[in-house]
């Protein structure tokens, strides 16, 4: 068995530390200006609803559907070589990779995150977010509901949990309880609807951008000594 951890820090990818809105606007935008309107929109389409029979975005799966209703259009080929070969690393919030290097001087910092395995795994690495965290990282289907797996490989006496969507802060709470400290980072789209801060209980710290965690005292705020 490996021995606990003190304090182990589990960071989300998309809109913590890689501004995804931008990344779904420039699919668009591609799509767009390759085959035009019509097409982005049936595409996203296809998109939007693989998220809701999934719950996480499919966009080479769309793709692959795309293609089945539109089997002679020979140029899809740009567009998954523009999604397989996208500059992630241009994505980066600022400070992002210096927060991952900073939570390493107190802790384990493992990436949590949802996607396929291959687009996500993808992201991962292009955007330096692998190497950042030394190859530690979880993608599961539903992180939320995977939090056993993730005590098995890294068993930690607490865990800072990082991510911009209110309602897997609350979901890692109820289920972990005072052995999480949950962090609600403000960026993107979810993390600021006023609809979903009102369904949800606060997290525990909130910060504005993921930046602000560079001047963060975790001994301070006594997450690592409880």
């Amino acid at each position: 068995m490996t021995a606990p951890s003190r304090i182990v820090f589990l960071v989300d990818v998309d809109d913590t530390l890689l501004e995804n809105d931008r990344i779904q606007e420039d699919i668009r935008n591609h799509l767009e200006r390759e085959f035009g309107a019509a097409a982005r929109d049936r595409y996203w389409a296809i998109q939007e609803q693989l998220f809701a029979d999934l719950g996480y975005r499919d966009y080479l799966g769309a793709l692959q559907r795309y293609r089945v209703e539109h089997p002679y259009e020979h140029h899809l080929i740009s567009t998954a070589s523009f999604l397989v070969d996208y500059p992630f690393a241009d994505r980066l919030y600022p400070g992002a990779l210096d927060v991952l290097k900073r939570l390493r001087t107190w802790g384990p910092a493992v990436i949590l995150t949802d996607g396929d395995v291959v687009f996500q795994s993808r992201k991962v690495d292009r955007s330096g977010i692998f190497h950042a965290v030394a190859g530690q990282v979880l993608i599961y289907i539903h992180k939320e509901e995977s939090l056993a797996d993730v005590e098995r490989r890294y068993p930690a006496d607490h865990y800072v949990l990082l991510d911009d969507k209110l309602r897997i802060l609350a979901a890692v709470k109820e289920a972990w309880g005072e052995r999480v400290t949950t962090v609600l980072v403000k960026q993107g789209k979810f993390a600021n609807d006023a609809k979903i801060l009102a369904s949800y209980p606060a997290a525990d710290v909130t910060v504005a951008a993921i930046g602000d965690l560079l001047e963060y005292n975790w001994l301070d705020a006594g997450a690592s000594r409880r």
